[in-house]
């Protein structure tokens, strides 16, 4: 597998950003499925290469990976700041495609987070679901509205940013508004996990009742865990396993 820091402009963002991005060798590249990697919120985009196995993982299905680079933003086109969200879910699938062939075609194209990218790779796919062939979530934060609710004077600073100084978390924004206006056929494959001891998991389990209610067929595993990065490599090989070696292998919807 190639291994790939890339420095590149976004003109959305008007400046300078990174990217990690791995590409499988030997073969063309516009052939494989990608992988865009989601970061969380105290990250970049080198958290994931670094300390999981998904490089292993992504070389296991001949997958590409794109992991961008967004700051502490929620993914979020921001009140007093930039369209990281219209940079990832718009820009980068072309500048991956200009820069090294990858794939459009929904059929070949993944997005997975954990944590505040979690919560980005569910908002992708519960926006534009006719764009990606499997979603999945790790300690996503589902309920982004009872996080603004209860933060802290420093992350309401964070929050007015991202959403403005009233701090209400706009519709389009909450993923359980964005399930409950979904229409369950037109949802891609779904894999969600998360740590029985995190945090996040009573929202996690919420948010996939909510889904299961509204007809979506969907894999949630939970086990033990928290927080960590124990928990998401973990999550991520499951992950690989559900979506993309059962699409390689013609295998149906999880």
């Amino acid at each position: 597998m190639a291994h790939i820091r890339c420095d590149f402009r976004s003109e959305v963002m008007e400046m300078t950003t990174s990217m990690t991005v791995v590409l499988p060798e030997g073969v063309r590249i516009a052939e494989r499925p990608v992988v865009y990697l989601f970061h969380g919120l105290e990250d970049n985009c080198s958290g994931w290469a670094r300390y999981t196995g998904v490089e292993r993982y992504a070389r296991g299905c001949q997958a590409a990976l794109v992991i961008p680079e967004v700051q502490r933003s929620f993914y979020t086109d921001m009140a007093f700041g930039l369209d990281y969200f219209r940079f990832i879910h718009e820009e980068l699938p072309r500048i991956c495609h200009n820069f090294f062939d990858i794939s459009r075609e929904p059929e070949k194209n993944y997005v997975m987070g954990l944590s505040m990218g979690g919560y980005a790779a569910l908002k992708c796919m519960l926006k534009t679901p006719e764009w990606y062939a499997g979603c999945a979530a790790f300690s996503a934060v589902t309920d982004l509205r009872s996080r603004v609710e209860a933060a802290d004077e420093r992350r309401k600073r964070e929050f007015a940013a991202i959403f403005g100084m009233e701090l209400q978390l706009p519709k389009e924004e909450d993923l359980f508004e964005l399930a409950y206006q979904s229409k369950a056929e037109a949802l891609p494959r779904l894999y969600l996990a998360c740590g029985e001891q995190d945090e996040l998991f009573a929202q996690n389990e919420a948010f996939a009742g909510k889904l299961s209610e509204r007809g979506v067929r969907l894999r949630f595993e939970h086990w033990e865990g928290i927080h960590n990065w124990d928990f998401w490599d973990v999550a991520a090989a499951k992950a690989f396993r559900a979506l993309l070696a059962e699409s390689e292998s013609g295998g149906g919807q999880a």
